[in-house]
């Protein structure tokens, strides 16, 4: 790559540029397995998995797709938390030439069916909690899943937990049903002595597609290649060690973000694999203090934590952080929101570590920028593009004229990280990627030394925890409801979250609801960090002269979360919703 002015901010040994094996993204598993074999891959609730039986249960699951009736190119569902499972899932998945379909398991009935309709997968994988295989058993048919591979917790506890489970939750779990359209997750990976299945799979082949929102229409899914992945998972090992992905002994991360995330897949999950690190899996969503984490951090002692500004503000508020043992964690990756300054600087006193602020989209595969490591950090920057990755700022009217440095407008990026293109939307894809260069719709600046500043986000998209909220799809059930007549939605500042949802609400003529009806009709059709915290009634909408809806115009006036009833509101017409659990 041409040298860029912002390369000479690289650490020392960051190259500007690196070669990429044409090779899937299994390939990482298949060299770390031959070259350490018995070295721990995976770590899950204390029961560790070495890469020697990792690869076996990927070999053995491949094939069990492929008896399923799996062929190159179809695609598979992965609906599922943190555990083995979806690690097997998907490499196992690659291996048999499929298309993994990534799905957050706390999706509704109606947002799977979408996505997996979407996608056209005809397989599906879960566990047999009924919070995930109820929901699967309610869309099956509708949604066109041919056979559904239900796989146990227990499948991968240690023992005693492993007999223990089942009876202290059996409240959580649900009945696997006895018809064939059901198999069973070890019936297929715990084969022993697997042999990987012979299909070619080509580095420019689809590997991932990625659901991603967008400012206006339905979630549309990013066709991410295997060399989009081996890119970006380089990219990544490289900025982390900076510079010296070769030379580390084993590592370890935590992987607290969801592997169904864009984010945790490339920066826990591939990242850790191509290092032949240890995956230490943590598999639900940490408590409001971060003591369960800081229980395991103490534990496990990682050396990688990647997360959200949530994630380390909880811990660095904690009273007793220091008592787990902290200073293990070398390296963290911060990305989804703004960091505030004063969380990084409490953080890092606590632990020792660093933490490099990133930006990056499911496009992107996931990350476009970043902080260095051990150089220079920008407070409010999201870092330096990364290796190989070139940035525009362009003006926002026309598209195309670059602004002069320092100057606001829409980010542009290129780099072999950038998808294919959106999943069966020919029309999005033009429009999101010309002249190749991908159209952010971020908006930004760079300075004179190449640091990327984040001015606003894609227009109207909420971040709420990490995750990635869009108006339209939370108004769309708003419209459901029998009594509304309008709806908007918005996000309002939260010292915990980020950001959380708010709904406006005109009422249908002669009728009457509470913001409590409202959140609780939302309950049923969205998932938890989807449904408003705020309910506010109104008599109308501001819209322009052509009827749209002005959302900045809802946005004036609000104040964070936390700090009172958000302006503009009536003491009965926004309520908060109780917390998510």
């Amino acid at each position: 790559m041409e040298e860029r002015f912002w390369h000479r901010n690289y650490d020392p040994k960051v190259p500007a540029s690196l070669e990429y094996p044409k090779v899937p993204l299994q390939r990482f598993l298949d060299d770390a397995a031959a070259k350490f074999p018995d070295r721990v891959a995976i770590t899950f609730l204390g029961k560790p998995i070495t890469y020697g039986r990792l690869l076996q249960s990927c070999n053995a699951f491949a094939r069990g797709l492929m008896e399923l009736g799996v062929r190159k190119g179809d695609r598979v569902a992965l609906y599922l938390p943190n555990v083995p499972h979806i690690v097997i899932g998907y490499y196992g998945a690659f291996k048999a030439g499929a298309i993994c379909v990534p799905t957050n398991p706390l999706y509704t009935e109606r947002e799977l069916s979408y996505q997996v309709k979407d996608s056209g997968a005809k397989v599906l994988v879960t566990l047999d909690l009924d919070l995930t295989l109820s929901k699967v058993k309610a869309v099956k048919d509708s949604a066109g899943i041919e056979k559904v591979i239900v796989g146990r917790v227990s499948d991968y506890l240690p023992f005693p937990k492993s007999l223990l489970y089942p009876v202290v939750k059996r409240k959580d779990l649900t009945e696997v049903p006895a018809e064939s359209a059901y198999v069973h997750f070890r019936d297929l990976a715990g084969t022993e002595g697997a042999s990987p299945p012979e299909v070619a799979v080509d580095a420019k082949d689809p590997a991932v597609l990625m659901y991603t929102g967008g400012t206006t229409g339905v979630s549309k899914g990013a066709v991410l290649t295997h060399a989009n992945l081996v890119a970006n998972t380089r990219h990544f090992a490289c900025w982390i060690t900076a510079g010296e992905m070769n030379d580390t002994p084993q590592d370890s991360v935590m992987a607290v973000l969801p592997l169904f995330h864009s984010f945790g897949m490339t920066v826990c999950m591939n990242t850790s694999i191509m290092m032949a690190g240890r995956l230490i899996l943590f598999p639900t969503r940490p408590k409001p203090d971060a003591s369960d984490l800081l229980e395991m951090v103490r534990d496990e002692q990682p050396g990688y934590l990647p997360g959200v500004p949530a994630l380390y503000t909880a811990m660095a508020n904690n009273p007793r952080a220091r008592e787990y043992k902290v200073d293990c964690i070398k390296g963290c990756m911060s990305g989804a929101a703004p960091l505030p300054v004063e969380v990084l600087q409490k953080f890092e006193a606590i632990t020792g570590g660093k933490i490099f602020e990133g930006y990056g989209l499911s496009e992107t595969s996931p990350v476009a920028t970043a902080n260095p490591r051990l150089g220079l950090r920008k407070a409010g920057s999201v870092g330096l593009p990364f290796i190989d990755t070139d940035i525009r700022i362009v003006d926002q009217n026309n598209g195309e004229s670059d602004v002069p440095v320092g100057g606001t407008g829409e980010i542009l990026i290129k780099g072999p990280q950038v998808m294919k293109g959106y999943w069966n939307r020919p029309e999005e894809t033009r429009a999101a990627l010309r002249g190749g260069w991908f159209y952010t719709g971020d908006i930004g600046r760079m300075d004179e030394d190449g640091y990327v500043f984040i001015v606003d986000r894609k227009k109207d998209m909420i971040i709420t925890g990490g995750f990635n909220v869009y108006p339209r799809d939370v108004e769309e059930v708003l419209y459901e409801h029998p009594k509304v007549l309008e709806a908007g939605v918005i996000g309002v500042p939260d010292e915990r979250s980020g950001e959380r949802v708010k709904a406006f609400v005109v009422l249908k003529e002669g009728q009457t609801a509470t913001p409590e009806e409202i959140i609780a009709f939302c309950k049923t059709k969205l998932t938890p960090y989807k449904v408003p915290k705020w309910v506010e009634l109104r008599p109308e909408l501001p819209k322009n002269n052509v009827g749209k809806l002005l959302r900045r115009v809802l946005r004036e006036g609000e104040r964070p979360a936390g700090l009172g009833t958000p302006a503009g509101a009536s003491p009965d017409g926004a309520r908060p919703a109780p917390e998510p659990r």
